[in-house]
């Protein structure tokens, strides 16, 4: 029955949900001052008054955050060698891996108007900007929503349907 398909269908949805990585990875870094000092990070900030000067952030809202985030293991503590009453944060390989989440992000927030930026990243070789962020496939293709489904880890596809059907 279709119903009884649906049900199935939504009850698998639901338990698949509950282990899905991203919940924890948004309480982690999902808020506005997260990815600020992240970008901070990525564009050469490393003590706390740098931070705290170039985000213009309360003192107890950056030790906060700047705590949370080396717990997680984003970014990680270590005395400055020039100055040991200072700390210098910086990414860990974890934290490196959210380049492309910060870049996504930026990128669509150009596309969908929230500010053209003058300045571009690019590629350190050949001063050439950086392509856009995008879902590709297995072979380089550029993916849309329509042309994508759910499998689960053996391959066989699942009754989870995309927005796009």
């Amino acid at each position: 029955m279709p119903g009884d398909r649906l049900t199935s269908d939504i009850d698998r949805f639901k338990e698949v949900a509950l282990s899905c990585p991203l919940p924890p990875a948004v309480e982690l870094i999902g808020e506005k001052w997260a990815f600020l000092i992240l970008r901070g990070t990525f564009n050469g900030l490393q003590h706390f008054e740098e931070f705290q000067a170039g985000l213009g952030i309360a003192r107890n809202i950056l030790s906060d955050r700047l705590s949370k985030l080396v717990a997680g293991g984003i970014l990680e503590r270590s005395p400055d060698p020039d100055d040991k009453r200072r700390v210098i944060y910086s990414l860990t390989p974890k934290g490196e891996g959210l380049l492309p989440v910060l870049l996504a992000l930026r990128q669509w927030g150009e596309e969908w108007g929230y500010g053209k930026m003058q300045i571009l990243l690019a590629d350190r070789r050949d001063g050439r900007p950086v392509r856009k962020i995008c879902v590709q496939a297995h072979d380089g293709r550029e993916l849309k929503l329509s042309d994508l489904t759910w499998i689960d880890a053996d391959g066989e596809a699942i009754g989870f349907r995309t927005a796009a059907e």
